[in-house]
């Protein structure tokens, strides 16, 4: 018996093993993927309305100083030096007066997304997205716990926001691999195009 199949087009398709299906493609277990989503939220929603509110945070000096601290060759836990000379960088082009709030705005925007279940695998991603800044800047705290569900929520994105607005958002937004019958149909009656 093959491990692969040929596809229409003659291309390998390896399909996925049974839990990946089940877990991804199916929405029986998209009662976990909600669970994961109200844990996500109700630790970005707070982390970013505490930014939204706190003067140092809007201002920008909360961020620089944690840049400062985590880039100190003395008191940071920086692992790799690139990070280092990055955080250097954002410090010394002043990008922490804009950077404030873009963190606060983010961090609320993904909670409330991710509450929703709207755009739950961008909002996912983006999750991911800080907490590895985080980390390699050095913090653990909730940060490893949060990207590993804000990953595995973001490889179940057709199916992680069914209990929430991407059951309806996602068919009628479509993506972009996907294209509806009606204009499969009315590409099909069209006749070829001569060379």
């Amino acid at each position: 018996m093959s491990s692969h199949i040929v596809g229409k087009k003659g291309e390998i398709l390896i399909p996925d093993p049974k839990i990946a299906f089940v877990l991804f493609q199916t929405i029986r277990v998209a009662w976990l993927w909600l669970i994961f989503r109200i844990y996500l939220a109700a630790t970005w929603i707070p982390a970013g309305w505490g930014k939204l509110h706190n003067p140092n945070w809007m201002n920008g000096t909360a961020i620089e100083g944690f840049w400062r601290n985590a880039a100190s060759v003395e008191t940071g836990n920086i692992t790799y030096e690139w990070y280092r000379t990055l955080l250097q960088f954002m410090i010394d082009a002043g990008w922490s007066s804009w950077f404030g709030p873009l963190m606060a705005y983010s961090e609320l925007t993904i909670g409330i997304l991710l509450l929703l279940g709207a755009f739950t695998g961008l909002a996912a991603f983006g999750g991911a997205f800080l907490n590895l800044n985080f980390m390699l800047a050095g913090v653990a705290s909730s940060n490893p716990l949060m990207f590993l569900f804000s990953s595995l929520l973001f490889l179940a994105w057709k199916v992680g926001g069914w209990y929430g607005l991407d059951r309806w958002l996602l068919p009628r937004l479509g993506t972009p691999w996907m294209r509806s019958p009606t204009a499969d149909a009315a590409a099909a009656s069209q006749p070829a195009a001569a060379n």
